[in-house]
């Protein structure tokens, strides 16, 4: 579940901050003067002292600006000259998500401690288990040397008195392909051939520490441009997000600058025709089961770590690439922005041409504040007739399956999995022998999409919300 901690109002800030300066045209001349600002000498510091808080601004700043953030080089380079990069297009960064080393190097290694609890008991059984002799005994208190720890665990097991304590590192914990490891200097470093994008170290990092791509820039040159046209297409779980009616929401964003705003519901309409009737061939063929392949999480984590699954996952494409693709012909000219919770949806955009930008909903919240848009007092946008229920409900867990049940009736078996957790991923790769379903939906995020990295309102909020408009 996504909760909000004060790193992730910093981050939001920033973007809100950055977009006033673009929307008035003082990017250049005003962003040196941001992390001064957020924070000024008479308020408290988050770390040791105001210049190092001002220090970490400045390397989220530039991450946010599309800069990769290399050692001790941005200390050369004035916060100025990176603004008139970036709106030059000069941008250097390549990878969807980058560490802000100097908030990174904070959190500590992934270790055994023993807590205050210890009673110093005769048995010591901490001691007789450990396979590799790295318990002692000071002042009548266990001791574990992290030099000799392999982190087997057993210590932890045996107390009597659940006295030894596991401390993992947040990022490395959450992440559920073992993407992340800590250097020595105790930065970490993120594997792209392993990384699925799910978002989840995003998320769990204390520090705020992993920061994403942004085009924000781009996006907002094309909306103030006389002679460019520009299309928005927000995901279903865009409706979980604001206390609007959908077309309301719709409205606001196209208050901000989008000459139109098309569902990607409409292309989750699509997918489900696709998928239902792609379903009805391969059963037709002999094959057991098919899952979905509209969570760009999921099919990475086939690709990268689970390709005995590849024969099983859908060939239909996801809601935002027909959404597209839609957009383009009824806009040839237009450049089309995704606007979605999810961090895999950068990457996945990468190899769609009918996508020119990615926007997340933090992104879109912050030109709603900085262009001081209420989405509750904004007029109705007309709704496409030719989306159903079934398209906005691609929104939350289960809404793929009951599209598929719809379009294909009663002679198929559909079933649901929320989340790529290690049970998780054992359960589908156990399911090659042993299908629970015909059809299986597949999100990596708790809940679905209205649970993405990127979303703005949690979970239980976002439920609530989508429950009204199905």
């Amino acid at each position: 579940m996504l909760y909000d901690n004060f790193a992730m109002l910093t981050k939001r800030e920033l973007l809100i901050r950055i977009v006033k300066l673009l929307k008035e045209d003082e990017l250049v001349t005003k962003l040196k003067y941001l992390p001064v600002e957020m924070r000024p000498r008479n308020k408290k510091p988050v770390r040791c002292c105001v210049h190092k808080d001002r220090y970490i601004l400045k390397h989220k700043i530039i991450s946010i600006l599309g800069f990769e953030i290399k050692d001790e080089e941005i200390d050369l380079i004035h916060l100025s000259e990176f603004a008139r990069m970036a709106m030059a297009n000069k941008n250097t960064k390549e990878n969807i998500l980058s560490v802000v080393h100097e908030a990174c190097s904070a959190c500590i290694q992934s270790q055994y401690a023993v807590t205050n609890l210890c009673r110093g008991c005769e048995g010591r059984p901490c001691v007789m288990n450990c396979p590799k002799a790295a318990i002692s005994f000071k002042g009548g208190k266990a001791s574990i040397s992290t030099e000799d720890c392999v982190s087997c665990g057993l210590c932890q097991k045996v107390c009597p008195y659940h006295a030894i304590v596991y401390t993992p590192v947040p990022c490395q914990e959450a992440c559920p392909v073992n993407a992340i490891d800590k250097d020595e200097e105790g930065i970490e470093h993120i594997d792209k051939s392993k990384c699925i994008y799910c978002g989840k170290c995003m998320q769990a990092c204390p520090y705020g520490a992993i920061m994403e791509r942004s085009k924000i820039i781009d996006i907002h040159k094309t909306m103030t441009h006389p002679n460019k046209k520009i299309v928005a297409i927000p995901a279903p779980a865009i409706y979980g997000q604001f206390n609007a009616s959908p077309g309301q929401i719709l409205s606001a964003i196209k208050q901000i600058g989008f000459d139109d705003v098309i569902e990607v519901a409409y292309g989750a309409e699509v997918t489900a025709a696709n998928e239902a009737q792609e379903l009805k061939e391969r059963l037709a063929e002999g094959v057991t089961f098919m899952t979905s392949s509209c969570c760009p999480a999921y099919t990475g984590w086939v690709d990268k770590h689970a390709p005995m699954l590849k024969p099983y996952v859908s060939d239909t494409r996801s809601p935002m690439v027909y959404a597209a693709r839609y957009a383009k012909e009824k806009y040839p000219d237009a450049e089309v922005v995704f606007i979605g919770p999810c961090l895999a949806k950068r990457y996945e955009a990468e190899s769609v041409p009918e996508v020119d930008y990615v926007m997340s909903f933090e992104e879109l919240g912050a030109f709603m504040v900085a262009y001081d848009i209420d989405v509750a007092n904004c007029g109705e946008k007309e709704l496409s007739s030719e989306v159903t229920r079934f398209g906005r409900g691609f929104a939350q867990a289960g809404g793929v399956r009951q599209a598929i049940a719809n379009a294909v009736g009663d002679e198929v078996t559909t079933t649901a999995i929320e989340g790529l957790d290690k049970k998780n991923q054992g359960l589908l790769k156990a399911m090659i022998k042993r299908p629970e379903a015909n059809f299986i939906e597949v999100m990596a995020c708790d809940g679905g999409c209205i649970n993405g990295p990127c979303s703005l309102a949690p979970l239980t909020l976002a439920r609530r919300q989508i429950k009204k408009i199905l």
